[in-house]
């Protein structure tokens, strides 16, 4: 780490206030982005998507369970897949504690991948959440909102939509949250989705980080927190995160593609 300045109480107390005045400002920045992101408009949702729940099939309208506002957090786990994404994951680890709070302030939140709903919650069970989590692998769900791709694209080059753009993307399965709104009529709108870097406020860490000497100090091959973040019960077992964002075990290294190029 950088060493940095040592100075007295005072001038310490100079800059800090000169930074708070900063901080605040993007406090008040903060604010004033989530009023204009309630403001967006609607779009009604006519599809009725259907989802393999531990309950059984359950629509859309379902996974509200009773509230009128719904969290869908797209969760990269594709069918044949072992576990799910370590970046993905780690997010989720940050919710289970907020549920209680979420749900008695009228939002439900609902984890949605195209597995099977066996490897899913096994999968749930090893990781330990209390969230509720379905498959849309009977569905376009999770190509309607664009966070699942063609295999034979991919190995095309095409390009597909993600993140509000025309792009290249090199693994099927990407993340991303969309937000949903259910009117007493029963009617269903689209509010919002975010994808890449657009759910970093949900996690808590990062904020504890922030404010450290060392900050993310996310300084390996890929720049990200796959650098260093592991699914919470492997941090002592070694291995890499992929640039597909899925855990590489140090006897799988040498012979697996999803390695290559800049995860060595």
């Amino acid at each position: 780490m950088e060493r940095h300045q040592i100075v007295s109480r005072e001038e310490w107390l100079a800059a800090r206030r000169t930074l708070l005045a900063k901080e605040k400002a993007m406090t008040r920045a903060r604010d004033a982005l989530a009023r204009e992101r309630r403001a967006l408009p609607w779009v009604k949702i006519d599809t009725p998507y259907v989802f393999d729940a531990l309950e059984g099939r359950v629509t859309l309208a379902d996974l509200f369970a009773g509230r009128s506002q719904l969290i869908v957090k797209h969760f990269m786990f594709g069918p044949g897949w072992k576990e799910g994404c370590v970046g993905c994951s780690f997010e989720l680890d940050h919710v289970s504690g907020a549920l209680v709070h979420l749900e008695h302030h009228d939002v439900s939140y609902v984890v949605v991948s195209r597995a099977p709903l066996a490897e899913l919650e096994a999968f749930r069970q090893r990781m330990g959440w209390r969230v509720r989590w379905v498959s849309s692998g009977g569905s376009d769900f999770n190509r309607d909102f664009h966070v699942s791709f063609d295999k034979d694209a991919i190995a095309a080059g095409e390009e597909v939509e993600y993140n509000y753009e025309r792009r290249r993307v090199g693994i099927e399965e990407l993340s991303g949250r969309s937000v949903f709104y259910r009117d007493a009529a029963g009617d269903i709108f689209h509010t919002y989705s975010s994808y890449g870097r657009g759910g970093e406020d949900q996690l808590g860490t990062y904020a504890c980080l922030d404010i450290t000497p060392n900050g993310r100090n996310e300084t390996g091959p890929s720049g990200n927190l796959s650098d260093w973040v592991r699914h919470h019960d492997r941090y002592d077992a070694g291995g890499i995160v992929a640039p597909t964002g899925r855990y590489l075990a140090p006897e799988t290294l040498e012979q697996c593609c999803e390695a290559e190029p800049n995860v060595r």
